[in-house]
């Protein structure tokens, strides 16, 4: 099977459960939007709240914590292209990365009453949508992406209250 994801770990243990869930995951995401044998992959970094806030406030001019960041690698009308096409990238290529801070991820599971696994997940997939091209600041544009990321995780049984 092609490696779709690359898993780093930045000031946190590696955890198996982790890997084996963002595999998972990510690969129901590839196969959902026709990506698999591409030559493509995601980078997936999980971190503690300080990376995650550093880098915040790097790329987004925003001094604070936040839960997951996604960095494309390309625009949305290039994977669409590719995906059309089924252009197989030349050289193994990533799409981008999703970096997610563990903590956080841990609160918001608290917060919002569902498993760690369900919030790791939903995380995961709404890093992909990003790098996808897809986004959720207008209201039109999240009534695209919420329905895929809800898609994914129906499928998978990761149920809001697991």
């Amino acid at each position: 099977m092609q490696e779709l994801v690359e898993i780093n770990w930045k000031d946190i243990e590696q955890n198996k459960e982790y890997e084996f869930k963002i595999i998972q995951v990510l690969d129901k995401c590839f196969e959902e939007e026709k990506l698999k044998n591409l030559n493509l992959y995601i980078s997936v970094t999980l971190t503690v709240p300080a990376t995650i806030k550093n880098l915040n406030n790097e790329y987004r001019g925003i001094d604070k914590e936040t839960d997951v960041l996604s960095f494309p690698m390309f625009e949305k009308n290039e994977i669409d292209e590719i995906v059309k096409n089924r252009k197989k990238q030349i050289i193994k290529e990533t799409i981008g990365d999703i970096v997610i801070s563990v903590k956080k991820v841990e609160e918001q599971a608290k917060e919002y009453g569902h498993s760690f696994e369900r919030e790791l997940s939903y995380m995961l997939v709404h890093g992909f949508y990003h790098l996808m091209g897809y986004d959720h600041i207008e209201k039109k544009d999240k009534e695209l992406m919420r329905p895929k990321e809800e898609k994914i995780l129906n499928e998978l049984k990761i149920l809001r209250c697991n």
